[in-house]
């Protein structure tokens, strides 16, 4: 397509090869945007650069990348600025998570988490900080366990109420630049990391269907955040839960 709010923009999504990350990839290709997708799988990243192309994307660049190597990072975005000479959005997307009780966590499970979740964010972040021009907006994907959590998943929740922290701090810093950045709070959404939840498959958690979203509500729910119409939202944990937090 040649119109969109993200015509002429460049996206780039971690994450990005399935669940939220290929929704929200696939919804920026489809209002404008070229798209970098980001993700650790060769195969599967090209795939979905393919599927945002044949859905009407203008381009899609795969780029394998481990967030959690600062330099594979910088490599990646100095990529993106060579072919597309720009980046106007960044969605941090991409995590980690174990299913463990405290009293077994280690030292490598806990830093496994947060070179993920929370480091990845920051390369990311602090790259936008860097190259991004005005106007230019990061949205980064937190969970509801950022504000509400349940037993065995410590560091994943702490690494995500560290990037509401982070979120906060990287909004003061980016608005002298003229870039907005925020986040936004999933809850259970229909991805293999929610089913994959060993309290889900045991029957510990139980989820009514109606509270489980589709990737595609948080991919809406980003593509607003990172367009011009929230050009005043700045610092915000925008929840998109069908309201499972006021239920815990």
């Amino acid at each position: 397509m040649s119109e969109g709010r993200f015509f002429d923009r460049v996206a780039l999504v971690t994450g990005a090869s399935s669940g939220i990350g290929l929704a929200t990839a696939l919804r920026f290709g489809a209002e404008g945007a070229r798209v970098v997708v980001i993700g650790t799988d060769p195969g599967r990243c090209e795939d979905a650069a393919r599927a945002v192309r044949e859905s009407g994307g203008i381009d899609a660049l795969a780029i394998v990348c481990n967030v959690a190597d600062e330099d594979a990072v910088s490599r990646a975005v100095e990529r993106v600025l060579a072919q597309f000479g720009r980046l106007d959005v960044i969605v941090n997307n991409a995590a980690r998570m174990n299913f463990r009780p405290l009293a077994e966590q280690t030292r490598q499970d806990w830093l496994d988490i947060l070179s993920v979740n929370l480091l990845g964010a920051f390369y990311f972040v602090r790259a936008g900080l860097r190259h991004m021009d005005r106007g230019g907006a990061i949205v980064n994907v937190a969970s509801v366990h950022a504000v509400a959590t349940s037993p065995l998943v410590a560091p994943y929740a702490a690494s995500k109420a560290a990037l509401l922290s982070l979120t906060r701090s990287a909004a003061i810093e980016g608005a002298a630049k003229g870039l907005r950045v925020n986040a936004i709070i999933p809850g259970a959404i229909d991805t293999p990391m929610l089913w994959s939840n060993p309290n889900i498959e045991s029957g510990a958690e139980k989820i009514d269907p109606a509270d489980v979203g589709k990737p595609e509500d948080v991919a809406a729910a980003i593509a607003f955040l990172a367009c011009d119409e929230a050009c005043f939202i700045q610092g915000s944990a925008l929840r998109v839960d069908g309201g499972r937090l006021d239920r815990l």
